[in-house]
Order: C-alpha cells, then structure tokens, then sequence
C-alpha cells in the first residue's frame, strides 16, 4: 500500500504513467524500423539496447542518418570507457590503449578479448562496430574518431591522479562528458538537421555535458565510495572533512550536507548555458534527444539538495516524475518552465546558515533570468480534475497492476547509467 500512498501524493504521475504506456511514449521515442538494416548495424543496435537503457530509445529516435552516426558514436565511447573501467588491465596495458584507440576504428580485425566488464562484447566485437563507424560519412567519421582520440588522451591523464581543484573536476568532466557533448553538436550540425553553430559553439556543448555528468557525480557519491572511486574535488569537499569518506559517517552528516549544496550550486552554474544551447535547436528530434536528459537532471538536482539521503543510500526522481518530464520536455518554453520549477524547490530549501547560501541564490536568479524572456512560461500543471479524479480511482482499485506497468516503463525512464 505504501506504493499506492506515493501515487495518491502524486496524481498526476499515474495520469502520465498510463499515458506513456498507452502509447504516449511514440511521441518522443518513436519505434524503429530494423528490418531494412543489414546484419552489422542491426547487431550495433542490439548492443546499444544491451549497454544502455538510458540513451537508447532516445538515440533510436532521430531522424535520419544522424540516427546510425550517434549509435555508433556511443558505442566507440563505450568501447572506450569499458577499457578506462576494467581493473583487471595493468597501467602500462591500459594507458597505451586509450591513447591509441581512436586508431582502431581503422583496423578492421582489432578486437580485444581479455576485458572482464559487463559490456566487454563491445570490445570483443569491436571488428562490427568498427566495419559500420568505416560505412559512415567521412564527416561523421573525422567527429568520431577526433573525439574518441580527445576523450582517451584525457581518461588516460586521470588514471592516476584525484580530482583535486575544482579547475581540474571541471577538465575531468570535459573528458568524459564535455567532449560527447562537443561531439554530439557537431553531428547534429555535420547532418544539416541543426544549423553551424551548434557545432561550433564548443563551450556551450560543453555545458551540456558538465551539467549532467557533475548531476552523476553529486547523486552517486555512496556508490562510487563503495567502489573506490572518488569524483569530488578535493578543493571542496576538504574544507568539511578529513577525508571524503568521512562525509557518510553521521557524525559528520551536517558538514556532509554543506559539501553537497555547495557542489549543487557549482553545477546550477551551467543551467543558462544549457537553455541557450538548446533555444538554437530546430529539429524536433535532436531538441527531444538533449533535453530529456538536462530536465532529468535538473529535477535530480532538486531532489539531492540539502538532503542528508545522498550519504545512506540512493536517491531517485519517482518514475512517473521522469515519465512526465520526458512526455513534457518537448520545446524551449516548456524546458524552461521545468528548470524554473525546479530551481525554485531548491530556493524554497535554502537554508539561511548554508555557508553557500549567497552562491546558491546567485545562481539561481540566473537561471531565473534565463528562464523568463522569450514568451509566456508554459504550464506544468495542465490535468483536468476529471482525469485526475479518474487515475486516483484506478490507482485505490488496481494499484497492484501499476506496480507492474511502473516497472515496464523503467527501459524508458532515465536510470542513470552512463
């Protein structure tokens, strides 16, 4: 019943939950037809469905050629970052490889066969993904290859080093996030389905991708310290612990909760960048594809500020906010009203004593501000009482079949896999 309870407390959740699977879903991510590709890119599609519950349906969703470019740029960069992850490949293995990988995409037997991750198929089948990166345009080829070179060279300059100053978490984040964001604009652009500056305009691209990868690395900070891995920068969070592992012990949660609202209001930083980066997109497509994930973002943001669940366990937006967020999310004003509402609840929980408080405000009268020009906010509260009164019925009388259907429409839900 405590599921039911959460639905009550939302309405509008239910409302969209049955919305997206009664075929709502079709509006953003309509299905593809893979039965008139060939056997190579019908098996690089395969892979993508298997590595990657988060940016598959979106990908699969572009127009066009561009479709197939991203696919196969995802999949290189999995590639890519599955060698970076697998500890089991020595340094003087592992650091050779990242610088020359991008070289393998022009080697039609490379493959390696020893990686013991979870997606090391795209390793071990590297020969198909690389036949079908060679099958490109030699435009979308030169974006490719350029960035896989760019991110390989940075992952291997990190390897051995922490993220010290927040300079060098900001360079972190343009080498493993940044950069596909700088690579994903200049295909948009390379296709003619989006204008030349929008591959140009590399710091905004990058933008994009700082905003979402420094999302991930703020609400994962319990896991990454249960798997070793330390992502905040040094520069910050020393100034409230003795070690960043001291944040999770609850004599320290108050400290705890400064560290992660002060990294918070950093991330808010590229919120104005984001909203102008997406105000130049034309197609509807590539707009669907960039903004599902930043509005996600933003409510992830909302929820993990100046909340002490980020150091005991996981925290996560509710399936049927990610459903509405996705079916919402669909033009400019819309997407501005979200971040608007968004940075608003983080305003509402301020508190006065934060050390950050200033910053944080500061950051959002930006947003604020970057949020209310160019036409009337659009509503994010556009349910009759008639279809609301209908869900919270169904709900009180078959919630037991929605918990199934909330967890069907989890492959469509941003899960926060990379």
């Amino acid at each position: 019943m405590e599921l039911l309870r959460k639905w009550l407390g939302h309405p509008e959740d239910i409302y969209n939950l049955l919305r997206f699977k009664m075929g709502g879903y079709r509006a953003v991510m309509p299905r593809m037809d893979t039965d008139s590709l060939g056997c190579g890119l019908r098996t690089c599609y395969r892979y993508l469905n298997q590595t990657s519950r988060s940016f598959a349906a979106v990908i699969q969703a572009l127009d066009g050629e561009l479709r197939h470019a991203v696919c196969i740029f995802y999949l290189v960069l999995r590639a890519l970052d599955t060698v970076e992850d697998d500890m089991s490949i020595p340094l003087d293995v592992k650091v050779p490889m990242l610088h020359e990988f991008h070289s393998h995409l022009y080697q039609p037997d490379w493959k390696y066969t020893e990686s013991k991750e979870r997606d090391r198929q795209v390793l071990e089948d590297f020969p198909t993904i690389s036949m079908e990166f060679r099958k490109l345009s030699k435009v979308y080829q030169d974006v490719i290859s350029d960035i896989c070179h760019k991110m390989g060279v940075g992952m291997a300059e990190f390897l051995e080093k922490k993220v010290d100053s927040q300079h060098e978490w900001d360079k972190y984040c343009h080498y493993v996030a940044g950069l596909v964001g700088i690579g994903l604009s200049r295909l948009f652009s390379a296709s003619e389905l989006e204008d030349s500056i929008v591959g140009q305009d590399t710091d905004l691209a990058n933008s994009m991708g700082l905003f979402l990868q420094k999302t991930n690395i703020i609400r994962d900070y319990l896991e990454d310290q249960m798997e070793g891995r330390e992502f905040w920068p040094r520069e910050v969070w020393s100034r409230y612990a003795k070690k960043l592992s001291d944040l999770a012990k609850p004599e320290n949660i108050d400290a705890a909760v400064q560290c992660l609202n002060e990294l918070i209001t950093n991330a808010l930083h590229h919120v104005p960048d984001v909203l102008t980066y997406l105000s130049r997109l034309k197609n509807q497509s590539v707009f669907n594809f960039c903004a599902i994930p930043q509005v996600m973002a933003i409510a992830t943001l909302a929820a993990c500020y100046n909340n002490q669940q980020v150091f005991k366990g996981v925290v996560k937006i509710r399936k049927g906010q990610a459903v509405t967020l996705m079916m919402d999310a669909t033009n400019i004003q819309a997407v501005k009203a979200i971040m608007y509402q968004y940075v608003e609840e983080i305003y509402q929980k301020i508190p006065s004593t934060d050390p950050s408080c200033h910053k944080t405000q500061q950051a959002i009268a930006a947003i604020r501000a970057a949020s209310l020009p160019g036409g009337p906010m659009a509503s994010r509260h556009h349910y009759s009482p008639i279809y609301l009164s209908c869900a919270m019925l169904l709900a009180a009388l078959s919630w037991q079949y929605l918990s199934t259907l909330s967890k069907a429409t989890e492959e469509y839900v941003q899960a926060g896999d990379n």
